[in-house]
């Protein structure tokens, strides 16, 4: 493992199906997902969860592309962190450092690609959008209500929208099923 948890290693990503993909690859696996029906209305969600082991923190950053209605296609990406984080803040920050990361490699070429496929379809419904899901909320139970402004902030300033609890389900439910 590199000095840091944002080192310029290598990704890989993995799902029930494959265990070992590039980033290249998880681009062509959305593509051909959208391309067997252009017609959809797409969310293309990333988002970050994490757990805290007594000698490590497990972060998983999740991909999913939604076809409203009609299923969906993901993978994950699993780093571990050599120590407990106990620190809630840095936590979510990194969780957040995570999405921001996986998220900035869908550069505006590839976002171009793939709002390609549904662009001749857009006038019969067709749409397409970006999300960064944050595994925070707002309900006064919640302890990371505190830190919403700010990672939602992170999130939108790369030009995707940002959501959080119950609507961030790329974190709080398919990357944190990986979680344990």
């Amino acid at each position: 493992m590199k000095n840091s948890l944002l080192s310029d290693q290598t990704m890989f990503f993995r799902n029930l199906t494959y265990t070992h993909l590039t980033f290249n690859e998880v681009i062509d696996h959305i593509k051909t997902f959208m391309n067997k029906e252009p017609l959809g209305n797409y969310r293309l969600m990333i988002g970050t969860d994490s757990h805290v082991y007594s000698l490590e923190t497990v972060f998983i950053t999740g991909i999913v592309i939604q076809r409203m209605g009609r299923g969906a296609w993901a993978c994950f990406r699993k780093m571990k962190y050599p120590l407990p984080i106990e620190n809630l803040h840095q936590k979510i920050s990194l969780e957040t450092a995570l999405t921001e990361q996986v998220a900035s490699l869908f550069d505006e070429s590839i976002k171009t690609d793939l709002i390609n496929i549904v662009l001749p379809h857009v006038y019969k419904g067709a749409s397409f959008t970006v999300e960064g899901h944050l595994d925070i909320g707002k309900e006064k139970r919640n302890k990371t209500r505190e830190f919403v402004a700010e990672m939602v902030a992170r999130i939108e300033a790369h030009g995707i929208e940002a959501k959080i609890k119950p609507d961030s389900i790329a974190a709080s439910s398919y990357a944190n099923r990986y979680t344990k």
